[in-house]
């Protein structure tokens, strides 16, 4: 199914039910004075996080919901039945804001997560409610309210442990498809990649994390060139990145050091915190350096790009490097989980 990430919808939630205006009308009982109930309340619609949704196509054909109405009352002071709720499932990652306002609603970031998006009218008074000692036979009612309606903005951001971030051809599908069960496409020329892929990453017995690979960068990116700026978002809930090297472009214009400067630039100009988060280098390829010269060809990247942080060689396609690489990732966010300054996004 094609990845979708954005969508607009239309929710109605339930107008209340009107109240009656009725008397109690029996054999022998004169005066039986009013006896008209109350509306049923109108039911509400809410939005309910899925982990079994990953993409938000299927609103592109059903983008109109509705509650029920609440029931009107009747006489012999029986309330009319309330409007039933409208609940809708969305994958878990999803923001929720008002198109026409723009204001933000909610972010859906648990599974079964519930947010009220359209609150359902209240229910109308009936005639049995206006009596008094003075008004014994009220003639009033009133009507039930309308329910909320509102165009909702829905935006999916995946939520992953680690991203995945280089240019085109960095080798980052090969990672994924090395370390998890997804299979995303691999070939040997750019923008292979053209929806973000998840994969489970499993090291040992009930311990895993989740890996997010979007599309590659290009230059212009945050401008709106190519494909992966339209999905950076969806590594702003990561943990950590990593940002992967092709180091023996095959074809290539760019040397690897330029490759990841231009990646780090297009990162700094897109924002919203990306820069500041953890980003370990991933020199992938490793496999077409000869045994003798891969060593020093990995130390003049690192030192060319001043690279401080951690820094691992690998071959994806060769499965060399990355079982400590999986192990190193595991310690890093199980620390995080038991540090107490560790950031919740």
């Amino acid at each position: 199914m094609k990845f979708v990430d954005e969508a607009e919808i239309r929710v109605d939630a339930g107008d209340g039910g009107n109240g009656c205006i009725s008397f109690r009308r029996e054999k022998y009982i004169p005066l039986g004075g009013p006896d008209g109930g109350d509306g049923g309340d109108g039911g509400s619609v809410y939005l309910v996080a899925s982990n079994n949704l990953n993409t938000l196509a299927d609103f592109r054909f059903h983008s109109h919901f509705r509650a029920q109405r609440g029931e009107n009352g009747s006489g012999s002071n029986c309330t009319g039945r309330g409007g039933e709720d409208c609940f809708i499932q969305v994958p878990t990652g999803t923001i929720v804001s008002d198109a026409e306002t723009g204001e933000h609603l909610g972010d859906l970031t648990q599974a079964e997560q519930r947010l009220l998006v359209a609150q359902g009218g209240f229910h109308g008074i009936g005639n049995a409610r206006f009596k008094s000692s003075t008004n014994r036979a009220p003639r009033r009612a009133t009507p039930g309210t309308p329910g909320e309606r509102r165009t909702l903005h829905l935006e999916l951001k995946l939520i992953a442990d680690v991203g995945l971030l280089g240019m085109p051809n960095a080798g980052k599908s090969s990672l994924i498809r090395a370390v998890s069960a997804a299979r995303p496409k691999v070939a040997d020329y750019p923008f292979t990649t053209l929806h973000p892929n998840l994969g489970v990453v499993r090291v040992g017995e009930q311990r895993s994390f989740v890996m997010a690979d979007i599309p590659g960068l290009i230059e212009g990116a945050a401008e709106g060139a190519g494909l992966g700026v339209q999905f950076l978002k969806h590594l702003a809930r990561t943990h950590l990145l990593l940002h992967l090297i092709d180091v023996e472009p095959y074809e290539s214009d760019l040397d690897p050091v330029t490759a990841a400067r231009k990646v780090i630039t297009e990162l700094c100009k897109w924002g919203h915190g990306l820069e500041e988060k953890p980003r370990w280098l991933i020199l992938n390829k490793i496999d077409r350096l000869a045994t003798e010269d891969m060593e020093s060809r990995c130390q003049e990247i690192i030192d060319e790009l001043h690279w401080t942080d951690p820094v691992y060689r690998i071959s994806a396609i060769k499965g060399e490097g990355l079982d400590r690489l999986n192990y190193d990732i595991m310690q890093f966010l199980e620390q995080q989980e038991r540090s107490p300054d560790a950031v919740q996004e």
